[in-house]
């Protein structure tokens, strides 16, 4: 009997709808581009380029501005309809804003999909308002080993995971305290282990520091990690030993049990 290719390890992919997602994240990096500049950018020619854009175009994905093609608000729409169902974002949503409220910081909630924090919910409180560092942070994508909660997400992780991460993405130095070789990697990592909660001093940015805690789902798996994060001058002695990691710690606790009360609701 043949291999249903659905269910193969190694599935085949269509080249045309690969190269139409190609089009979709060229759009993202180059905030909009004319049928010249996605050809080059992608390395099409411009007849193939165009064709991927008047598609998506069609469809209502692309909108056109004179010469120019932009994504279309659609993805709006469709990024709002996957993080209201995630279960990380429903529950965790109101807990950080309350940890926000109650320490005037810059708080996020993150979850790892290819080996990358994906950012499902931030919040900035009103001492972060303005915030160059946060600001920095919103831009950039995010890699794991230099965050908090990506930290803390990585300690979950079985080590091979881990090391596959790594492999894929490397260690990228962001300042001269990002940890840039696995065995300093795994060394902070059984350290957050033994901690309950991450650290990122100043890791990413130079000046900014934060505390991160993971969120573990019902099957045990971890589902993301929540971080706050501030300036060095608001997170120092004991605010940034015990009192934040103590907050942080506590909500990450109450987010994974609302998750894990609701799923076991649904079970009955």
């Amino acid at each position: 009997m043949p291999t249903d290719p659905v269910e193969s390890d190694s599935p085949r992919t269509l080249q045309t709808s690969t190269t139409t997602l190609d089009v979709v994240n060229a759009l993202k990096n180059l905030n909009g581009a004319t049928v010249t500049e996605m050809a080059d950018y992608l390395d099409l020619s411009k007849g193939g380029a165009y064709n991927h854009l008047a598609t998506l175009r069609a469809n209502d994905f692309v909108i056109k501005r004179g010469d120019e093609y932009d994504l279309s608000p659609r993805f709006i729409l469709i990024g709002e309809h996957v993080r209201q169902e995630s279960l990380l974002y429903r529950f965790g949503k109101e807990e950080l804003d309350k940890l926000v409220a109650e320490t005037g910081e810059y708080a996020q909630l993150i979850t790892e999909q290819h080996g990358l924090g994906i950012v499902v919910y931030l919040k900035r409180g009103e001492n972060a308002m303005g915030n160059t560092y946060s600001d920095q942070m919103e831009r950039r994508s995010l890699n794991l080993h230099h965050l908090a909660a990506g930290k803390a997400i990585l300690e979950r992780l079985p080590d091979e995971r881990v090391e596959a991460i790594v492999e894929q993405h490397g260690l990228d130095a962001r300042t001269s305290n990002t940890i840039t070789d696995l065995d300093g990697l795994f060394e902070e990592l059984a350290a957050v282990e033994e901690r309950g909660f991450a650290y990122n001093i100043e890791e990413e940015v130079d000046g900014l520091r934060a505390v991160g805690a993971a969120i573990d789902g019902p099957d045990g798996n971890v589902l993301g990690a929540i971080s706050l994060s501030g300036p060095r001058s608001r997170m120092q002695g004991d605010r940034l030993r015990e009192e934040l990691p103590e907050k942080v710690k506590n909500t990450a606790d109450v987010i994974e049990f609302n998750i894990n009360m609701d799923t076991q609701s649904h079970q009955f």
